[in-house]
């Protein structure tokens, strides 16, 4: 039996008491803001007529066809004057609202949109290609924005109001989300969206987008099948996550993999992946579950790789003891836009763990547990490039050597704002090139020749 045909027998799943409940001026889809307000005032009718539980049992198609007899059936009750393009527009933001997020839905179906930023329920940017723009997305009043927040971080388990007014949570599609209200939001509430590509970036696809060249690449896939430790760094926005499942790409299917996320994002395809999340505390403050408790729990499920999605606290410490305890080939991401930088921050993240550890004792373990760092950036024209490569080779006295193998040299701006620049080998030979040999995946030493320049 169809939604109509339940409307119609007032069955159990649907009332009848939605006829009074608006009236529509003939005019109103055509004033200013008129469509907003039809809008809304249909989808208080809709809900007034239908029992969502008992809705959500049907299947999806159903669902949506039936949704569009009943929106047709109360505009034509109402008298409301709409062409068939309205008509259909209206349908498809009704059944958003209804069963997904709201306006949110054409951003999230757009795949040219790789931020969505919302700042209250008047304004909301989003990301292309690196630029920020303006939408014409709103939203009715906060309330309705703090209604789409809740059916986020419900979904995940996680909660948000007066008492915890900050959240970390995702999409079904993976979708990073971060979301701040009143009181600690001044001006109302704020959604922040890091897209998810449903269709992961692959290296050769950075070669294409010139953020590495085709040596680079090279070496970033033998370092991962030989097993050598990784620590992307790199700012926000830069695409450190992107680079990090990337590099997980290349581990061989028949080890092990543990993963450990704040938002589960990582994408790996191989068949023995085992995907751990935090957990924040619950309402008591309780229940708690930190990325260091994840990590030492990490260590009892025998992975071959430990994959952690950022460091920011601690678990660098049980992370690094990973590192030199025979879980090599490890990977992880640091907020910072040197390597020298990285390193810096590796240490202070250290001594939160808190253990008494004379500095130069923290860099030594450091220095024998990373032996690559990639440097990933945001260029000012938006792109994104890995900026440099560098190998850990030890330590002199009380500091970290480091050396240089690859680089990227900014040499201007285009009138139309395009950085300009070339990659470059600076021609040293690094010292784990023997590893990659004994792994069977060397690389040939025309590799690291810095003649060879690669101009973007």
């Amino acid at each position: 039996m169809s939604i109509r045909e339940q409307l119609a027998n007032a069955g159990p799943a649907f009332t009848a008491n939605g006829h009074a409940a608006i009236q529509f001026a003939t005019s109103a889809a055509s004033v200013s803001g008129g469509y907003h307000q039809l809008k809304r005032d249909v989808h208080e009718t809709v809900l007034d007529r239908v029992e969502l539980e008992r809705l959500a049992r049907y299947p999806q198609e159903q669902v949506r066809q039936e949704i569009a007899a009943l929106v047709n059936l109360i505009i034509d009750e109402q008298k409301v004057l709409l062409n068939e393009n309205e008509r259909r527009q209206l349908t498809v933001e009704i059944y958003d609202e209804m069963f997904g997020f709201g306006p949110l839905e054409p951003l999230l179906h757009d795949p040219t949109v790789s931020d969505i930023l919302v700042n209250t329920a008047r304004q909301t940017y989003v990301e292309r290609r690196g630029k920020l723009e303006l939408t014409d997305v709103v939203f009715y009043d906060d309330a309705h924005l703090m209604k789409v927040i809740e059916k986020i971080v419900s979904r995940v388990g996680r909660r948000i109001d007066e008492t915890s007014p900050m959240v970390d949570a995702r999409l079904p599609d993976g979708s990073r989300v971060n979301a701040i209200i009143p009181p600690s939001a001044i001006d109302g509430p704020l959604l922040s969206i890091r897209r998810f590509s449903v269709n992961p970036l692959q290296v050769s696809d950075l070669v294409n987008l010139r953020s590495l060249t085709p040596p680079m690449a090279q070496l970033l896939q033998a370092l991962s099948q030989a097993k050598v430790n990784v620590l992307v760094s790199g700012g926000t926005g830069s695409g450190k996550t992107t680079l990090l499942n990337i590099l997980s790409g290349f581990i061989p299917e028949d080890e092990r993999v543990v993963t450990i996320e704040d938002a589960a994002e990582l994408q790996l395809r191989q068949p023995h992946v085992l995907r751990l999340e935090t957990r924040p505390p619950n309402i008591e403050g309780k229940g708690e579950i930190t990325q260091r408790a994840l990590v030492r729990n990490a260590l009892r499920m025998r992975p071959d790789r430990i994959i952690l999605g950022e460091v920011r606290g601690g678990e660098a410490l049980d992370m690094l003891n990973a590192m030199n305890t025979g879980h090599e080939g490890s990977l992880t991401t640091i907020h910072a836009n040197t390597p020298r930088d990285a390193l810096t921050r590796l240490e202070n993240m250290v001594s939160m763990a808190g253990l008494t550890m004379p500095a130069k004792a923290m860099r030594q373990q450091i220095s024998s547990a990373i032996t690559v760092i990639v440097q990933a950036a945001r260029m000012t024209d938006g792109r994104r490039k890995i900026i440099s490569i560098q190998e850990i080779t030890g330590m002199e006295g009380d500091i970290i050597n480091m050396q240089e193998i690859f680089t990227f040299q900014r040499t201007g701006v285009d009138k139309d704002g395009t950085v300009r620049g070339n990659f470059r080998a600076t021609g040293v030979y690094p010292k784990f090139a023997e590893r990659l040999r004994v792994f069977g995946v060397g690389l040939p030493d025309e590799t690291y020749d810095p003649a060879k320049r690669f101009e973007v």
